[in-house]
């Protein structure tokens, strides 16, 4: 089986995926700053892990990490959108300049493909519904820019290069080991720990908005997927469940005017 590199690979989506990788039996490398990702997510798996601290931001770092990989799931990210309007020079240098660095260092390591974990908010306050890869992006935030930066990136890497990369637009992605507490915590994890803890879910607006949320083990899926299947190289994928879900008719939420979250 391949050697498989995954950048943030401490994190929520990344170290699910490490899981995967590892029950399909590959080997599994993984590269994390721990500044948002967190060991004890790995705990399970950790014996059977290569763990190397770093940052994408630092170009040798990549360069030892990817060496004898096949593949690179490039999931590290500063994922907020919130982080991204206070400081946008930082997403821009992890998000962009970092992504760069991954695609440099795979190319010169001849790794076989790259997938890209891209985001949905490249698609911004487009109206049309179901989102499909073809609609126009329009992003509206420093993060989002920086995501679609990415994705540029990793298309012109194909073209110009021959370095094979498929990106994967997620959608609200959810599941086991996501902090509710995140400023990019999708809405299932908060309303969770609310009822968890005997309280109501707060709804903000007036209910009627709804999300695609998508179940971890779903994105982990179509990175597998997205590493072995032919003929994608340099094309984009929704990861979604192509369902909507609306929090208005919901009986134990309480609903407040406050703007809506960023979530």
């Amino acid at each position: 089986m391949s050697l498989c590199l995954v950048t943030g690979g401490a994190g929520f989506i990344g170290s699910h995926l490490v899981d995967g990788l590892l029950q399909a039996g590959h080997s599994v490398r993984v590269l994390d700053n721990l500044s948002t990702g967190n060991l004890a997510n790995l705990t399970e798996v950790r014996p059977r892990v290569q763990f190397i601290e770093g940052d994408i931001t630092d170009l040798e770092t990549l360069r030892a990490a990817t060496r004898g990989v096949a593949w690179v799931f490039h999931e590290a990210a500063l994922a907020s959108v919130p982080r991204s309007v206070a400081d946008p020079a930082a997403t821009n240098r992890v998000c962009v300049d970092g992504t760069v660095n991954v695609l440099l260092a795979a190319r010169d390591a001849k790794v076989q493909r790259v997938v890209y974990a891209a985001s949905s908010s490249a698609y911004g306050a487009s109206p049309s519904l179901p989102k499909r890869e073809t609609d126009l992006t329009l992003p509206l935030s420093p993060y989002a820019v920086a995501k679609l930066a990415g994705e540029h990136y990793c298309a012109a890497f194909s073209e110009v290069y021959g370095l094979e990369t498929v990106r994967l637009r997620y959608f609200n992605v959810f599941g086991p080991r996501q902090p509710p507490d995140s400023p990019y915590a999708a809405g299932i994890p908060r309303f969770l720990e609310a009822m968890l803890a005997g309280k109501s879910p707060i709804i903000y607006g007036d209910g009627q908005q709804s999300r695609d949320f998508t179940y971890v083990a779903d994105v982990v899926h179509a990175n597998l997927l997205a590493a072995k299947a032919p003929g994608v190289s340099g094309k984009v994928f929704n990861i979604a469940c192509g369902h909507r879900t609306n929090p208005a008719t919901s009986s134990t939420a309480k609903r407040t005017s406050l703007p809506r979250s960023p979530s």
